[in-house]
């Protein structure tokens, strides 16, 4: 049989719990950048000019947001600073299609698509084609995904 002073501790224990330090949970960064490299190191205007991914100089880069993003042309490294919200990929570079599905993946500069003026990319060919299957909707779902997925 519990004790007066056991059931009053057992009572307390919920109160205090919530008094107690809690574990900074790691947040993913706001940009996917493996090796520090935004899109792997692709140019992410020549998806606008060249309707392609071309790999970026590492003589032409710019840090935003916590990335190295490379150019292939002084030109393109110049529109970027002048406006890096129009050419970088929506949902940080992140996969597109795992964004409307409520996760983070990393993606391929392969797998990308322009639409209604934003890049999107994904974390490989078949996301794409799940992706391409309801570009709006997916678009929607991402956005109401983001940035809360990133942790």
């Amino acid at each position: 049989m519990p004790t007066r002073r056991r059931a009053l501790a057992l009572l307390a224990a919920p109160a205090l719990i919530g008094l107690a330090p809690r574990a900074a949970l790691a947040r993913e960064p706001e940009v996917f950048a493996p090796e520090g490299r935004a899109i792997r190191g692709t140019d992410p205007v020549a998806y606008f000019t060249n309707a392609a991914p071309v790999p970026g100089d590492a003589a032409q880069s710019v840090r935003w947001r916590g990335a190295d993003w490379r150019f292939a042309t002084t030109a393109a490294r110049e529109a970027f600073e002048m406006a890096p919200d129009r050419y970088a990929p929506r949902f940080g570079g992140y996969c597109a299609y795992a964004a409307s599905k409520g996760y983070l993946a990393p993606t391929v500069p392969e797998a990308w698509t322009v639409y209604e003026g934003r890049l999107y990319l994904n974390a490989n060919l078949r996301a794409r084609e799940l992706w391409l299957q309801d570009v709006p909707g997916n678009i929607a779902k991402g956005e109401a995904n983001w940035p809360g997925i990133l942790g």
